[in-house]
């Protein structure tokens, strides 16, 4: 899996520049020199960062065994094999001991301090200064001057001894000019004047066929979420109580040193509200996994604790950032084998598609959302829903914000191929998956520190489908996988399952009959959906 990485990496790279291979005792990683003013041209290099200056990073460790791997997850997501253990995938897949012994001596050899290790093996984050980077990968630090705001990034290929080569997968931290940011669009609740109005979360278990189904009570949802989640977690409390739900069993795990950060509270509402609304206002527990920055470092290690915790068997990321600055960070390589391990798991991540179209970084090529466009992920698209009557479901049509077309730097996997879905380009991960309401104008109605806003983007999106499955695993005894293999098997001779969405566009890419990379197959008939869930071996 890992050679698809290569390839590109030295297909971007030379476009830039960059070596292809590192000197002497020095091997590669996947983490590239990061290319400020080639992706935003009007970033300004103001020099080299002084030495003392304090830097977190988060090094990715190389999964065992890849071949084996994925044929495993492979088998996993077709139905053949259940997925395996947490003591399994330690003994055959994770980065061992001695492996992480390594990695950590060398960061103590060069002062690094405050050094801890996942408990998957799969990251080790520290704390360093700019003298510290240079010593332990080879790479200077400058600073720029991005769009108003100061930031960093490394201006050389990271690095490691040849000692590590095999070992250290991608080094996070050392770039701060691209980082994730969410992907919803919030405003003052709108009058009603068409069919295409703002909905309450319990809105949509009707529209999209889910009320009749029981709640799920025996199942676990994750959320990806940053920043201090007190105020969250009360309105939390607040809604469920106006919806006649009894208050939700919450955990909040911290991913690095607790912040203050309250930036993302209308995300973190829309994202728990909705979820616990679409699994029928009843979960076993909703569990926050909380990221102290949007950095690339604190990120992948909310992600991490996440996957290694292995407890939410659905984790929702309304999150996301450019595919070509995942590429060159690392982060595509090192997130994606978290991923893969989620899957091998019995974990389904669901990440919205983003809200900028088709145009995910800038300008007028067609790039998308990372990690939207993994192949261990739901990609969940946006739609513009019209309702009638009494929260009736009538139509949709492509929500132009969504995100959606090939990716640039991943390969379309076996499944998706197989359906012969593709058209643009028939060897890239094709996104959406799904798609489901994201206008704000037929967005949720979000409480938020005791006012109500109406919300919408692709972070509506994804937490709809997180408590829709979260619902249909809690009814199939949570032995269910990642559905994506499933959907593309059995979507386009089932057409009861879904509603197909046939119009409008996103930018470059238009809606069509059956997949499009617009939305996907569209969105789901979730009652439709569990009954043949239920009955079909393989799902």
């Amino acid at each position: 899996m890992r050679a698809r990485y290569s390839t590109l990496l030295l297909l971007i790279g030379g476009a830039f520049g960059i070596p292809a291979q590192a000197a002497g005792n020095w091997t590669a990683t996947t983490t590239q020199a990061h290319p400020v003013q080639q992706l935003i041209p009007g970033a300004v290099d103001n020099g080299e960062l002084a030495g003392g200056e304090l830097v977190h990073v988060a090094i990715s460790l190389a999964l065992r065994n890849q071949s084996q791997l994925d044929a495993l997850t492979s088998s996993i997501q077709s139905g053949q094999n259940q997925p395996i253990s947490d003591a399994q995938f330690m003994a055959q897949y994770a980065p061992t001991s001695a492996q992480v012994q390594q990695v950590v001596s060398h960061l103590q050899q060069n002062g690094f301090r405050n050094i801890t290790v996942s408990s998957n093996n799969l990251l080790v984050t520290a704390d360093g200064s700019h003298a510290t980077v240079y010593k332990a990968f080879q790479t200077k630090l400058h600073r720029y001057s991005v769009n108003g705001r100061q930031a960093y990034a490394n201006t050389a290929n990271v690095q490691v001894p040849a000692s590590l080569s095999g070992i250290v997968l991608a080094v996070h931290g050392l770039q701060n000019v691209h980082q994730f940011h969410t992907a919803f669009h919030a405003q003052s609740v709108a009058k009603a004047s068409t069919d295409i109005v703002a909905h309450k979360p319990t809105d949509f278990a009707a529209i999209y066929n889910a009320a009749n189904l029981p709640a799920a009570k025996s199942g676990v949802a994750g959320i990806i979420a940053e920043g201090n989640l007190s105020q969250t977690v009360a309105d939390l409390n607040s809604y469920a109580r106006s919806a006649g739900f009894a208050a939700p069993s919450v955990a909040i795990v911290n991913a690095g040193s607790p912040t203050s950060d309250t930036s993302g509270i209308v995300e973190w509402n829309l994202d728990s509200q909705t979820i616990l609304a679409a699994s029928g206002g009843a979960l076993k527990q909703l569990q926050f996994y909380v990221a102290p920055s949007m950095s690339n470092s604190d990120i992948a290690a909310a992600i991490n604790a996440a996957v290694s915790a292995n407890s939410a068997k659905v984790v929702n990321v309304s999150l996301g950032e450019c595919e070509l600055s995942a590429q060159y960070s690392g982060m595509t390589a090192s997130v994606d084998q978290m991923l893969q391990a989620a899957v091998a798991h019995g974990q389904t991540f669901s990440v919205s598609s983003g809200d900028s179209g088709s145009y995910e970084c800038g300008g007028g090529t067609p790039y998308q959302s990372y990690p939207a466009v993994s192949p261990y992920v739901i990609a969940v698209g946006g739609t513009t829903l019209t309702t009638s009557g009494a929260n009736a479901y009538s139509s949709e049509k492509t929500w132009s914000g969504g995100g959606g077309g090939p990716s640039y730097t991943e390969a379309a996997p076996s499944w998706q191929t197989a359906a012969g879905v593709l058209t643009t380009s028939k060897t890239r991960r094709g996104v959406p998956d799904i798609a489901f309401d994201a206008d704000p104008n037929s967005g949720e109605l979000v409480l938020v520190a005791g006012s109500t806003y109406q919300v919408g983007g692709t972070s509506l999106a994804a937490p709809l489908f997180s408590g829709f499955w979260n619902r249909i695993q809690s009814l199939n005894g949570n032995k269910l996988v990642s559905p994506n293999p499933a959907i593309y098997k059995y979507f386009k001779a089932n057409p009861t399952l879904y509603h197909d969405v046939a119009s409008g566009s996103n930018g470059a890419f238009s809606a069509k009959a059956g997949w499009d990379y617009a939305t996907g197959w569209g969105s789901l008939n979730v009652a439709n959906l569990n009954a043949f869930v239920s009955k079909t071996a393989g799902f």
